[in-house]
């Protein structure tokens, strides 16, 4: 098997992964030391050391719809108001659940698009009011190539905000002590835009006094946060901890805005939690929760659009709304199809 981690590519055995001792090639040294002073350790090596299971794992590369949806090498436009652009294929580190290869349009080690060709279409489509700058993860580039990127979007006038999606903020926070970084979103906000960070915290052991003390900080200088987190089995598939966690990002100044339905990612599906048991997560967080602070909803990303997942009926069908899709007319849209025991995935669920 072949794992790309930050230090390079490396060839691992059966042998070598069931020993556990490759860690120390795709975990930084304080996201590390993070986890196993967290005190909850237990839960999350699952996301950094390897299993067994990711030989036999099944699922796919491309389960939401990328390669359908890229416009522009590096540019999805999958829903009508949001632009998908990845700016890089590289991360700080290896989260066990990600493999599948997220650069459509190219096959590099960092993906370099025609930013010229991105902002022409963008500028040619005014319903597109934000764009998510993802990957990998944006924050590995440097903050001079970052603002090469803004040179291209920032003169776009119907884009209202930047986002950047991240796991640096747990991974590697120092980065977020750059002051060229803060003069960044300073940019963005002279030109009338919002920037915002969208966090992925996937558990509370992962919100570091570093973390918090930088989220603070940029906050204070007009900086919103959002976090998303996946369902992982293993992981997270429990109602106090993910309660813990949205308390603790509204606390600190992140709303929780979406917790993930894991994709049947090749590789990696055995993280995936059953729609029944999701749900019974999901009803158990909000009865942990104030009423301010029930700000998530319980998505699926399909490729499709991404999908909210309501409740199981007491007809024994799953009943979901459209969130977002292509066609805007579907948005808000309620459906269901008849639940099975063990799906986990819109397509493990027949139309009829």
């Amino acid at each position: 098997m072949v794992m790309n981690f930050i230090e390079g590519t490396y060839f691992l055995t059966e042998a070598e992964l069931q020993a556990n001792n490759i860690t120390r090639y795709h975990v930084t040294q304080f996201y590390r030391k993070q986890i196993t002073n967290s005190g909850y350790y237990d839960q999350l090596k699952y996301i950094v050391e390897p299993s067994c299971d990711e030989f036999e794992s099944p699922g796919t590369l491309d389960t939401s719809g990328e390669q359908d949806n890229t416009v522009v090498p590096g540019l999805q436009h999958k829903y009508a108001q949001t632009g998908l652009l990845l700016v890089t294929d590289r991360c700080a580190s290896y989260c066990r659940y990600c493999f599948r290869k997220r650069l459509v349009g190219k096959d590099s080690h960092e993906i370099a698009p025609d930013f010229a060709k991105v902002a022409q279409y963008i500028g040619s489509h005014p319903e597109m009011t934000n764009v998510l700058l993802s990957g990998g993860d944006p924050f590995v580039l440097s903050t001079a190539r970052l603002n090469e990127i803004l040179e291209h979007l920032l003169p776009i006038r119907h884009l209202n905000s930047i986002r950047f999606g991240t796991k640096m903020v747990a991974y590697e926070p120092k980065r977020f002590e750059d002051p060229a970084l803060l003069a960044l979103f300073q940019r963005i906000h002279k030109a009338g835009k919002a920037s915002v960070i969208v966090t992925h915290f996937d558990h509370i052991g992962e919100i570091s006094v570093n973390a918090e003390h930088n989220i603070r900080s940029l906050h204070s200088q007009g900086v919103q946060f959002l976090n998303q987190s996946v369902l992982l089995s293993k992981v997270n598939d429990d109602p106090q901890i993910l309660a813990a966690t949205f308390a603790k990002c509204h606390q600190i100044g992140v709303r929780p805005y979406y917790l993930f339905q894991g994709r049947p990612v090749k590789g990696a599906s055995h993280f995936q939690v059953p729609l029944r048991r999701g749900l019974a997560i999901a009803h158990g967080i909000n009865q942990r929760l104030s009423g301010i602070q029930k700000t998530f909803k319980y998505i699926m990303s399909h490729y499709t659009g991404k999908i909210e997942i309501l409740d199981l009926g007491a007809d024994s069908r799953i009943y979901m709304r459209y969130h977002q899709n292509k066609d805007p007319d579907k948005i808000g849209k309620i459906f269901s199809r008849p639940h099975f025991d063990g799906a986990c995935w819109l397509d493990d669920l027949p139309e009829e």
